[in-house]
């Protein structure tokens, strides 16, 4: 290792600290004004309109994401733009929540002033307590004073770590007191990666099932076997309950005089099974800890449908 890249991990440890220190320094600052904050934003009939310029900017438009994706509704207006026609966004049933390190940003003041005209409730996230966002703002968090990590003060760094954190927090209060759950965000968040890990069984199973009565006879059942395409065929009673399945192992363990046989006398009885309403990945946890492939999904007994390794496979979860 040479000495340079020495150095540049002891420089990334001297920023990752002095953020650290500053997020340490926000969370012994919170007070009473970030429970109004919380307040406002669930009394609001509206959205939550986010705003900031540069930097501010940037973070505004991460926490607007956050907010809408975790049950609150939110969306950024940029202040510039807002001067411009823009504020038409901002209506009498929103919150504004503004950001800006200073306090002063000029763009801002635009923003600021058709909140006061049309007594639009203002929280404002600044640095400074006399800034004029904060004195004009109806709440007022206080970021508290702490070491831009650049070294030289003028790059925001700390700063806007802080103030990302802080919307971090203003969602994740608000999302508890909601009670979202993983399903809720799966709604604002039906794509990618995450969306996909939460899925439903429901979401991917066939409902056009593989399913003979007990009594039938093994060729009939190879035909539906064949016809299906799962390599398996579930195996019901007379209520119409799963009482078993017949796989390829089943039919290699009965080879001799199969084609006599019924499907109950050849059926592994109380297959493994799945509800519907469970996620996908457990589904797949299952097939992996069975070595199987597929899994019926089952409702009281009743199978409702049938999902294979694949159907998983298409759709991210693995």
């Amino acid at each position: 290792m040479t000495s340079s890249t020495t150095d540049f991990a002891n420089t990334a440890r001297r920023v990752i600290e002095i953020e650290i220190a500053g997020l340490q320094a926000l969370a012994e600052s919170l007070d009473g004004a970030f429970g109004a904050a919380v307040q406002m934003i669930l009394s609001a009939r509206g959205r939550v309109i986010v705003s900031g310029m540069g930097k501010s900017g940037h973070i505004a438009r991460k926490i607007a994401a956050t907010l809408a994706s975790t049950g609150t509704p939110a969306q950024f207006v940029h202040p510039a733009e807002a001067s411009h026609g823009d504020l038409g966004m901002v209506t009498r049933e929103d919150v504004a929540l503004v950001l800006s390190n200073s306090g002063e940003t000029p763009e801002l003041a635009d923003l600021i002033a058709h909140t006061r005209r049309f007594s639009i409730p203002l929280i404002g996230v600044a640095a400074r307590p006399d800034s004029t966002l904060l004195r004009q703002a109806d709440v007022a968090l206080v970021l508290p004073q702490a070491t831009e990590a650049c070294g030289t003060g003028v790059v925001p760094t700390t700063s806007t770590t802080m103030t990302l954190a802080l919307g971090d927090a203003l969602a994740v209060a608000l999302m508890e007191h909601r009670a979202f759950t993983p399903e809720h965000f799966r709604t604002f968040h039906p794509g990618g990666k995450l969306g996909a890990k939460l899925s439903k069984v429901a979401d991917l199973m066939h409902t056009d099932m593989p399913i003979v009565p007990a009594t039938t006879a093994m060729p009939e059942a190879l035909l539906i076997i064949s016809q299906k395409g799962f390599g398996v065929v579930g195996v019901t009673d007379a209520e119409g309950r799963l009482i078993g399945i017949v796989t390829d192992g089943d039919l290699r363990r009965h080879m001799d005089g199969l084609l006599s046989r019924s499907v109950a006398e050849v059926m592994t009885r109380t297959p493994r099974t799945i509800a519907p309403t469970a996620l996908a990945e457990a589904a797949v946890a299952v097939m992996n800890e069975c070595k199987i492939t597929c899994l019926f999904a089952v409702d009281e007994g009743v199978p409702v449908g049938i999902l294979h390794i694949h159907d998983c496979l298409r759709a991210g979860v693995v």
